[in-house]
């Protein structure tokens, strides 16, 4: 397996592909990054050269990805914590945050569900 950025890409995907497992590119970036190297992004990882990785790797080191994106998008959440905006007050009670409903769904950021005191079903 190849490593870029202290992730494992794997091998036996287009690169493409692999290079979606690097937290802050996705499909079009990792085009763009492959069309900027001159590379197919059909090849498999594993048909890449040392020279091609090091051009990719290159790169990659020009956008803000991984640990320094997670940490800008962390501190930016803190940020919004810190003002009492909507945002922030949504991110500290731990409810949906982008305007979803929460009286039906919303049990991905409500939690497992609670059980109501003398609410018994007919």
């Amino acid at each position: 397996m190849a490593r870029i950025k202290g992730v494992d890409i794997p091998n036996d995907k287009h690169i493409c592909i692999s290079l979606t497992y690097i937290y802050g590119i996705g499909r079009s970036l990792a085009k763009r990054i492959l069309k900027d190297v001159n590379i197919n992004p059909e090849t498999k990882t594993k048909d890449l050269s040392q020279e091609d990785l090091v051009k990719i790797r290159d790169e990659i080191n020009k956008y803000l990805t991984e640990g320094d994106l997670r940490r800008e998008v962390n501190m930016n959440i803190k940020t919004k914590m810190e003002i009492n905006s909507y945002q922030g007050s949504r991110h500290k009670k731990g409810l949906p945050v982008r305007g979803q409903r929460t009286n039906r769904n919303a049990r991905t950021r409500k939690g497992k569900g609670k059980t109501v005191a003398n609410k018994k079903k007919v």
